[in-house]
């Protein structure tokens, strides 16, 4: 049996801090709020009980974030999409919408995909014009310490910022260029992508600024990991890992977080405290 859950995120701006309402349908909760830096931004631990997605499971999360407003969301373990030979597409649909003067952190912890899944991922973000986003999806393949490579099943994933980015494709365990290929996945198995988003056009001189900070955190080019930043227009800047293992994929970005969230909001990097867990 199939299960549907929805979550609807409301963040406001009340007073000097950031407050929460939301609504649930289905195995899909909100486990709790923490304010680790002060009334004015809320991070937020979304929880799916289940622990994972079978065939023909959906999850649809809205996260609107009103003017005014910050709102940083995790997760306290990975997003399991599990193998199935029905033919029905297991999925998790992610619809992001920010106000002016707002800010949302959309940072879950990886999406698995086993052996012979059929999945999708699909993030879609609205951000007007004076408001800003992060947000990353980390993607490991199979599962190559218990020895299950990812050689059957499809993966498909979305990312979307307004009409200023766009990035569908389909992760098919039977491409073997594509898995194996240097101008593929090299035979990694974990791929990782962070996007820093804006409303308005990001002058040039501080395109310039951030991707150099950015670049400075990256690994060098060399094996195990390869990773790189580039602004692909004035309003968004996308930052990319592929390496063996989820461990240093995540470990990059996170220290890309902590940077852009300096050279671009101004703030320290608190981690979630869910990371530490």
């Amino acid at each position: 049996m199939s299960w549907n859950a929805r979550l609807d995120l409301k963040y406001s701006h009340q007073g000097n801090g950031t407050q929460l309402h939301y609504q649930h349908e289905g195995p899909l909760r909100v486990m709790r709020n923490l304010y680790p830096e002060g009334p004015s931004i809320c991070h937020t631990v979304i929880v799916h009980p289940p622990g994972g997605l079978v065939e023909g499971d959906d999850l649809a999360v809205s996260v609107d974030v009103a003017r005014g407003a910050h709102a940083l969301l995790s997760t306290p373990g990975a997003t399991r999409f599990y193998g199935n030979h029905s033919g029905q597409v297991a999925a998790q649909r992610v619809r992001v919408s920010v106000a002016s003067g707002a800010r949302l952190e959309w940072l879950p912890l990886e999406a698995i995909a086993y052996p012979a899944c059929l999945a999708e991922n699909a993030l879609d973000m609205d951000i007007e014009p004076g408001g800003s986003a992060m947000a990353w999806d980390i993607t490991a393949l199979g599962l190559p310490q218990a020895g299950q490579p990812f050689e059957a099943g499809r993966f498909r994933q979305r990312m979307r910022v307004n009409e200023h980015w766009l990035e569908s494709g389909l992760l098919d365990g039977q491409d073997h260029l594509l898995m194996n290929s240097p101008l593929g996945l090299n035979g990694q198995c974990c791929i990782g992508t962070l996007i820093w988003a804006a409303g308005d056009a990001v002058p040039t001189t501080s395109q310039a600024d951030w991707a150099q900070a950015v670049r400075a955190c990256l690994p060098k080019p060399r094996l195990p990991l390869a990773a790189g930043a580039t602004w692909p227009n004035d309003h968004v800047l996308v930052v990319r890992v592929l390496g063996p293992l989820v461990e240093p994929v995540m470990g990059v970005l996170q220290s890309v977080w902590a940077v852009l969230r300096q050279v671009a909001w101004q703030l320290p990097s608190t981690p979630p405290r869910i990371w530490r867990v």
